[in-house]
């Protein structure tokens, strides 16, 4: 799995459906065929980033190679 943001390996588990990229410091939660990205705030909120990754549809080719290692 590779961070959609800065493309780094340094990927850790948090949750069941979480991870966090050490390399750029988001989070990034995948529910199915959903995947969200946030900012972690100083305050420890989240902030999403979906907007910025996604817009209006989700990239269809990156969620298999992030079920396939998860």
């Amino acid at each position: 799995m590779r961070c959609p943001n800065c493309n780094s390996k340094d990927i850790g588990k948090i949750g069941s459906h979480q991870f966090y990229c050490w390399g750029c410091f988001i989070e990034l939660q995948v529910n199915g065929e959903k995947m969200s990205v946030y900012q972690v705030e100083e305050d420890g909120t989240l902030s999403s980033l979906d907007d910025l990754f996604f817009g209006d549809e989700m990239v269809q080719q990156e969620l298999p190679q992030i079920h396939a290692s998860s």
